[in-house]
């Protein structure tokens, strides 16, 4: 989900964050996998703000990332700048939008796939750069499945919501098959719908929107119920608010922590029995958020 600033959050005076103000070091434990996914908002102007910094210190061994916006020539460029300090060169797998500028999404790792896939149900072009798959080869020799998704955002009442509901059902027929093929499956990305109540600060005011309908919820209850999926992180956060993963850019959405829970992780069974330390990193101040949403970060303890 995405937005545009209507008006600022915070004064105009920045406040001195430090040198390396986007840095977040949580240091991992070598045994585990750092697998991270978030909704970049457009690759170029994630860059420009920060996301390279962030990226430096994080240890992430495979990032998902949503709504890219970029070719592949430019997700290239842009990537090889940020991961310049890990002095690694990392593998890029993209699926762009066929509207350009719009959507995108990726998946960018330290160890080579063995093979990648895009695109799911029947090939509409508006779910171009919304589906890429990878598939890694883990030490026991299981393969892992690693999807990168942006589910349309949706508006009630047009064509963007039709295309939303018909790519939640396609979501809900092919998950299982995808399951069946696979050792490990990890599907995570901007999905776009608020499963619960916890998942959104103002659920109340919500359930007429798009990304609370009960129709698009439904889909989730499946996803999570009788399709056999786990949401790994309302499963390590416990029953809590949240932790929310994206904030409006309109007023003081995100100084009051006004978010959705939107961005997620979705597992098989065994693969979130492997999952711990869950992370949102959210910015500490609005002036050095350099997207609407926060990386969401787990680490699994791959065999």
């Amino acid at each position: 989900m995405t937005d545009t600033p209507t008006q600022a959050a915070n004064p105009t005076e920045t406040p001195d964050f430090g040198e390396h103000p986007h840095r977040i070091v949580d240091a991992k434990d070598g045994s585990h996998t750092r697998i991270a996914s978030v909704n970049v908002n457009g690759i170029r102007a994630a860059h420009r703000k920060g996301m390279g910094e962030w990226l430096a210190d994080r240890e992430i061994d495979i990032l998902a990332l949503q709504e890219v916006r970029a070719n592949e020539e430019i997700l290239t460029k842009l990537v090889a700048e940020m991961t310049e300090p890990t002095g690694e060169t990392w593998h890029i797998h993209e699926h762009e939008a066929a509207d350009k500028g719009r959507a995108g999404v990726a998946i960018i790792s330290r160890s080579a796939p063995v093979a990648t896939r895009t695109g799911i149900g029947a090939g509409h072009s508006e779910d171009d750069g919304r589906w890429i798959e990878a598939d890694y080869t883990l030490g026991d020799g299981s393969t892992l499945t690693v999807a990168s998704v942006y589910v349309h955002s949706g508006e009630v009442g047009t064509t963007k919501q039709d295309h939303k509901m018909r790519f939640l059902a396609d979501m809900a027929d092919y998950l299982p098959k995808l399951a069946a093929r696979t050792d490990h499956l990890l599907v995570m990305g901007d999905l776009n719908v608020g499963h619960r109540e916890l998942d959104i600060k103002n659920w109340k005011g919500n359930v007429k929107n798009s990304g609370f309908l009960p129709e698009e919820r439904a889909f989730f209850d499946r996803y999570f119920g009788e399709l056999g999926y786990v949401d790994v992180a309302r499963c390590l956060a416990g029953e809590v608010d949240g932790p929310y993963t994206w904030w409006s850019y309109r007023g003081k959405a995100f100084d009051n922590d006004t978010g959705w829970r939107i961005d997620y992780h979705m597992a098989t069974p065994s693969l979130a029995e492997l999952a711990s330390n869950l992370k949102v990193d959210r910015a500490v101040d609005y002036s050095l958020r350099w997207s609407d949403h926060a990386p969401l970060v787990v680490d699994y303890k791959l065999p």
